[in-house]
């Protein structure tokens, strides 16, 4: 029977180990005419990673800046360590040889991270291996968050890291996965949050007499200060750049308590894109029905586990939701470090406990229920093939693919036609991402990053003053946090995607050109025509098109 059951093991491994590939096999076929994500991606991360090997200073000072984004005024700081990965996969690769590889990292990553947590702490019978591996498997398709990397993906693997060494396990693997798990994550974008709740499962384990159990206090403690030092550039950033910059006036606290339930029970069953689990359809209907035989059966004692996570899934969600109600302005304006830390954050552990939930779900069910087992395989392939079809090709096929978006060619033929060195004249777009021209080695005066200095909003700002007199929407999006310096027009409004087909026209356009050009800018680069250029000191010089573009792109220089 042990034969049996670890050559059942080894072969649905080798499935799904099949089945990762196939899925992450369009990236490296397709490569530049791949789908994949704009918002957060394609229009930030990307372009960041080589306007960074281009500038050279990767390995710059704390002091240094990136010449080639508002006008130098961009840290270094602000593009992240070179001590991750990520950051040379696209120094070394091309962009998509680069972005392919870190998928397959990623997600081969997640499989075995989550497979080996649910085999040794969940539900370590070899009867449940099919739901073990299942459960992997699907949690490897989930559509994470690319630049966030092991992020939320690399949580689970840190989790059995965690409770073998929390068990006496003394294995080099342990320590040599928290050693590892830094340099592929980032301790902002999840690992904060988790190595925080690992801190207060430990305090709980003390409170309720388990002893102090310090090889788990320090494995908590090692992994952090292996954050602390990857992330240099980050801690400096905190602790010694004094200068205000743009997130100083991020503004979060604005919603009513009624917004803020609807919102809790929004991320309960629908998730959150930065940390997507698609769990609306099988998933969460599958742990209603375990948590309804748990009261009805009365063994809330006997699945601690299951009651215990499934209360901190919703407690997550409420939390995510309740961080943007406005009662918590009175301590924002005491503590400043609230609005320009990101808490709501903690909800990037969910995907971790819904995928746990599931397992012990399927587990519960089959369990309590007769000839229930054959449904929980078929609910496990049916999450599989939902989340499979989350493959960016499939979520983003109506999306310009990375060469549409980039439009190299295109842009390489505005470069030549202006034809003078990039670097002694400044850019801006309208109706396109600044990340394009930023691509395209052109520099630009309007960018989307992190942080910036304050003093360069407030200068970009006279640019655009009219025109976010005209919104509200744009004005407020700017004002309170501005994490898109871009050209915003009333006409457009938050839109920055107006590919080569669209009718649309600016009309009434209301730009401060002087400002424009004292900053060094001569072109704008619009997606759409301006009819009152010449009333904002405007000239089309040339229209651009390529049939390898998503863009129609309208040349105008100040005069």
């Amino acid at each position: 029977m042990l034969k049996r059951n670890n050559k059942k093991e080894q072969i649905l491994i080798i499935l799904s180990l099949l089945a990762i590939t196939f899925f992450v096999s369009p990236l490296f076929i397709l490569g530049d005419n791949a789908h994949i994500r704009v918002h957060d991606n394609l229009d930030s991360n990307l372009a960041w990673y080589k306007v960074l090997a281009e500038s050279g200073q990767i390995t710059g000072s704390v002091n240094a800046a990136i010449p080639q984004i508002i006008n130098g005024n961009l840290s270094r700081n602000a593009f992240g360590t070179e001590f991750s990965l990520i950051v040379w996969l696209y120094a070394i690769f091309p962009t998509m040889v680069a972005y392919a590889i870190s998928q397959t990292i990623t997600r081969f990553t997640a499989f075995f991270g989550m497979y080996l947590l649910l085999k040794t702490h969940f539900l370590k019978d070899k009867e449940w291996i099919a739901i073990n591996i299942g459960t992997a498997l699907a949690f490897a398709f989930t559509p994470f968050w690319p630049s966030g990397m092991l992020s939320t993906l690399g949580m689970p693997l840190a989790l059995w890291a965690f409770l073998n060494i929390r068990t006496g396990d003394r294995s080099w693997k342990n320590y040599f996965v928290l050693t590892i798990l830094p340099f592929y994550s980032s301790i902002v974008l999840g690992f904060f949050f988790f190595l925080s709740a690992m801190g207060l499962f430990w305090l709980s384990d003390l409170i309720r007499g388990k002893g102090w159990n310090f090889r788990f206090l320090l494995s908590i403690a090692y992994m952090t200060i292996m954050f602390l030092l990857v992330e240099y550039r980050l801690i400096y950033s905190l602790l010694f750049d004094d200068d205000p910059n743009s997130r100083d006036e991020y503004f979060h606290a604005r919603l009513s308590v009624a917004r803020s339930i609807r919102l809790t029970y929004k991320n309960f069953v629908y998730g959150h894109h930065h940390a997507a689990t698609i769990h609306t359809f099988i998933i969460l209907p599958v742990m209603l029905i375990a948590l309804f035989i748990i009261l009805m059966r009365k063994r809330w004692k006997q699945e601690k586990a299951f009651m215990f996570l499934f209360l901190l899934n919703f407690l997550l969600s409420a939390w995510y939701a309740f961080w943007f109600y406005k009662g918590w302005l009175p301590l924002t304006e005491r503590f400043h470090f609230l609005d320009t830390f990101n808490f709501a954050r903690y909800h990037f552990l969910r995907p971790l406990i819904i995928y746990l939930l599931f397992a012990m779900s399927l587990k519960i069910i089959s369990s309590y229920l007769k000839n229930w087992r054959r449904v929980g395989l078929i609910l496990v392939i049916a999450q599989i093939l939902i989340v499979s079809f989350c493959n960016e090709e499939i979520l983003f096929r109506n999306k310009p693919t990375v060469k549409e978006f980039y439009a190299v060619e295109q842009f390489n033929n505005i470069k030549e036609y202006i034809g003078i060195p990039q670097d002694e004249y400044r850019v801006a777009s309208i109706g396109i991402h600044p990340a394009i021209a930023q691509y395209n080695g052109f520099y630009t005066l309007d960018t989307y990053n992190n942080f910036y200095p304050l003093s360069y909003k407030y200068q970009f700002r006279e640019i655009i003053e009219k025109e976010l007199a005209k919104n509200k929407t744009i004005r407020t999006y700017f004002d309170e946090w501005g994490g898109r310096c871009y050209i915003f027009t009333a006409e457009l409004g938050k839109h920055y995607m107006f590919k080569k087909n669209s009718k649309k026209r600016l009309k009434k356009l209301e730009l401060n050109i002087e400002p424009f050009k004292e900053m060094g800018g001569k072109y704008l680069f619009s997606a759409v025509p301006i009819d009152n250029a010449s009333e904002n000191n405007l000239r089309l010089e040339k229209t651009f098109e390529s049939k390898n573009s998503a863009w129609k792109i309208y040349l105008y220089k100040a005069i």
